[in-house]
């Protein structure tokens, strides 16, 4: 026997007390809502419209993705991509870096193109800095973060006063690609298409993520051969600048009493198949509710 796991025995048994070593509490799975319930449940005044001027559009060869952008975290990376697809900038480029289980990179890849009317280059957005904490739906900390979270349908995190705020690197976000120089983000952008690299939070500008369409990134093509060109980008758009698409996305409000239940079911799966409850949830487990209206 160990002699200092014997020492702890004997001083227990002399003391008189009991050792117990506690698991975590069952929760009663008859009496809660699995996540699926919950969202079917939400009340319309819980969901929320999302703008179409704040949708792009990317058609690939296998059909379109519709992104969400963050025009509170990131406004100038906002500004630059909605002036790169009215300018027709990405229009004969391609996904041209296609990384299994990291990131779908597209854009011009010479970085000769001629861009018209949109920046050259624009500095780093990489967080928000607010003067008052900012109020976010909060589920802890992690490695990466003091704070992390959802905020306008968003995953994002926080440094400890809750001053400095922004999108973190789950499946599926919107950045865009810069060289050694912070400031020298221009017209690459990528999606994560893996688990998120969130060694990259702060590190670069993240400014949307995927409402829809998240299949076609993943089947790009990932082998590039005698340097010939793949992936082509058919169009990339602003959905409220296309006339014949009326498509309506609507998400579930983070702030929602709705939301924040799921938040809880997904800590512990309520449904009849788990045995075990973690009590736990890393904010890029917790995807935001989205429907397609029309």
């Amino acid at each position: 026997m160990n002699l200092r796991y014997a020492i702890v025995v004997i001083v227990v048994l002399l003391s008189g007390c009991s050792v117990s070593f506690s698991q975590p509490e069952q929760v009663n799975k008859h009496t809660r809502l699995s996540t699926h319930d919950i969202i079917k449940n939400a009340p319309q005044s819980q969901w929320q419209r999302v703008r179409s001027d704040d949708i792009v559009k990317i058609t690939l060869p296998t059909g379109a993705a519709y992104i969400q952008l963050n025009p509170l975290l990131a406004p100038q990376h906002v500004q630059q991509i909605k002036a790169l697809a009215r300018e027709g900038f990405y229009e004969g480029t391609n996904m041209y870096r296609v990384v299994e289980g990291f990131v779908a990179q597209g854009g011009d890849a010479t970085g000769i193109k001629n861009i018209k009317t949109a920046n050259k280059t624009i500095p780093a957005e990489f967080y928000l800095t607010s003067t008052s904490p900012l109020k976010i739906t909060e589920i802890g900390g992690d490695g990466y973060a003091p704070q992390t979270g959802f905020l306008n349908s968003f995953a994002i995190a926080q440094n400890k006063q809750g001053t400095q705020t922004w999108q973190v690197h789950c499946n599926g976000v919107f950045a865009m690609a810069r060289d050694n120089n912070i400031n020298s983000a221009s017209t690459q952008f990528y999606v994560t298409i893996g688990q998120g690299p969130r060694y990259l939070d702060k590190n670069i500008t993240v400014f949307g993520r995927v409402l829809e369409g998240m299949q076609h990134f993943n089947r790009l093509q990932r082998d590039v051969v005698n340097n010939q060109t793949v992936n082509p980008i058919e169009k990339v758009q602003i959905l409220s600048d296309i006339p014949s698409d009326n498509s309506v996305f609507r998400v579930l409000k983070t702030d929602s009493s709705a939301f924040k239940a799921l938040i809880q079911a997904r800590k512990n799966r309520y449904e009849e198949w788990f045995v075990y409850q973690h009590n736990y949830i890393d904010v890029c487990a917790v995807p935001i509710p989205t429907q397609r209206v029309q």
